[in-house]
């Protein structure tokens, strides 16, 4: 039996584990939004995330065996929540701000696994996780209000924004077929990285434009290190510890905290504006992402 003291320094260490995902998710935006900002492109970018993270992961994947490589089921996994995930978010945050990218991908997750999961895996979602949906809806119209009564007339932005969109659906089938498939997450990490690289960086190299000779070695290798190290591995395991210390109520409960942070730190380091519209999205999609990671009362 686990004494108080010992409870403790578990929930400790769950909630440390949780704010590491927190910030490098968080982070994760802001630092894509910042490669956006130069020529690199999205294919750029994604090709750097999967040929540091496939380097990294490569050594930990001799041994998958042949069952694991002709599944058909774990490459539509890869090819979806890697390589085509990856271009399209990058893709959106070079058109679109860092804050948008808060509210339409992590922020959106509660609403399209919802919705998804009733599809697929027909499980019915509680009044209350209904409920929550509300506010997160209302925030991503807060966040289209700009453009849709023409205070920001950049339809570049509006394209960014649907780019962001179609990648947190993307992200979010990725999750729900990955829960009915029922694979090992250690497992798909390193598969999704490996195989996505296998497919995707020799069409990179021969056939998609290129940025990467238009940008400082500095940048390259910010975006490689970051975007291979951090969301690819840490945050993996970060959350995988933080939801067998905490549960996955508490942990998805923190998670929630993305959207907020990574907006505002878009402020000062990216010099992104924080309108009014935004504030009230960043909130809402907040409250809601909360709200849908509670535990279900019975």
């Amino acid at each position: 039996m686990e004494t108080p003291a010992g409870k403790s320094a578990s929930a400790a260490t769950g909630y440390l584990a949780a704010f590491g995902t927190v910030i490098i998710w968080a982070a994760f935006l802001v630092i894509s939004r910042l490669g956006g900002k130069t020529a690199l492109t999205g294919w750029d970018i994604a090709a750097l995330r999967l040929g540091v993270g496939s380097a990294l992961l490569l050594p930990f994947s001799w041994r998958l065996g042949w069952s694991v490589w002709r599944d058909l089921k774990l490459w539509a996994l890869a090819l979806s929540g890697g390589a085509v995930f990856l271009v399209l978010i990058y893709s959106g945050l070079k058109l679109a701000p860092a804050a948008h990218g808060g509210i339409l991908v992590p922020g959106m997750q509660p609403f399209l696994v919802t919705i998804l999961a009733w599809i697929f895996l027909k499980t019915r979602p509680p009044r209350q996780r209904i409920i929550a949906l509300i506010p997160i809806a209302l925030g991503v119209i807060c966040v289209a209000m700009p453009t849709l009564t023409g205070l920001q007339p950049d339809t570049s932005t509006l394209i960014g924004d649907g780019l962001l969109l179609a990648s947190s659906a993307i992200w979010a089938l990725y999750s729900v077929l990955a829960k009915k498939w029922s694979y090992h997450p250690w497992l798909l990490t390193r598969f999704l990285a490996v195989a996505s690289a296998l497919v995707y960086l020799p069409i990179y190299v021969l056939f998609l434009p290129k940025g990467i000779d238009q940008v400082s070695d500095g940048m390259l290798v910010l975006q490689g290190l970051y975007q291979g190290i951090g969301p690819t591995i840490l945050a993996m395991l970060f959350f995988l510890r933080a939801v067998s210390l905490l549960g996955a109520e508490r942990t998805g409960a923190l998670i929630s905290l993305v959207p907020i942070i990574a907006g505002l730190a878009a402020v000062p380091l990216l010099d992104e504006p924080l309108s009014g519209w935004l504030i009230a999205g960043l909130a809402l999609v907040s409250i809601g992402a909360f709200m849908a990671a509670r535990p279900i009362r019975a």
